[in-house]
């Protein structure tokens, strides 16, 4: 597999401990993926090389510029280090790869993710949605109101596009929250309600999405409507 460089371009902190960086791919012009798809990047961390796949957070932009939204996790052997690059520094870049994305033909789609779980819809829903698309819901689940990821950009979705539905819920509301609470298995029927006839896409730690498909699987779910990705 081919080998490029990727240089950091910006990073912008978006909630505690979580930064949108952006990445420019040398030595070509275009970066071409589709939405869903992860790159893999690889550093030297004290002396010896450390590789990490992550999610593509932008859509194909038609030009060599990719985004990924990370979470610093505290112990992680990468992280940290990643954490600490200043703007310029250059890693490793395998990809894009991966098969977590959209089937063909496009239907309407059912988005569900935890955390940074997230970052493969925010590629999609830019990518794809649009008048007269299929329609999307997202199902969004954080512990506090400051961890809902893009939270802007997709209420703004929700008031432009009527084909879209953004659905955030916290395990950890605070007073004033007048949303949704609880994990993202707790609001399945709303997402979905009678509908059978969706494909499903979950994103995020591990137990939500063994959960969730197993939530799926009992509801009448077939295996080849639902795509999943774990972390953790």
């Amino acid at each position: 597999m081919e080998v490029r460089r990727a240089r950091l371009i910006e990073w912008q902190e978006i909630a505690p401990d979580v930064r949108h960086f952006v990445f420019e791919v040398l030595g070509v012009d275009r970066l071409d993926f589709t939405p869903g798809q992860f790159v893999s990047l690889t550093d030297l961390v004290n002396g010896r090389p450390i590789k990490r796949a992550y999610s593509i957070a932008s859509p194909p932009f038609g030009n060599n510029r990719f985004e990924l939204c990370l979470n610093r996790v505290q112990d992680g052997a990468f992280t940290p280090h990643f954490f600490s690059l200043p703007v310029g520094a250059e890693l490793e870049m395998q990809g894009p790869l991966g098969m977590f994305t959209q089937p063909e033909p496009h239907r309407e789609t059912l988005l569900v993710a935890t955390g940074t779980g997230v970052a493969p819809y925010r590629s999609i829903l830019q990518a794809f949605l649009k008048p007269g698309a299929p329609p999307y819901t997202l199902l969004l689940g954080a512990r506090f109101e400051i961890g809902l990821l893009y939270r802007e950009p997709f209420e703004e979705m929700a008031r432009q596009f009527s084909n879209f539905r953004f659905l955030p819920t916290l395990t950890r509301p605070g007073s004033d929250w007048q949303g949704l609470t609880g994990r993202v298995q707790r609001h399945i029927q709303l997402a979905l309600g009678d509908r059978r006839d969706v494909d499903v896409m979950l994103c995020g730690m591990r137990d939500m999405v063994d959960e969730m498909r197993l939530i799926l699987k009992e509801m009448g779910f077939d295996r080849k409507q639902i795509r999943h990705e774990k972390y953790g």
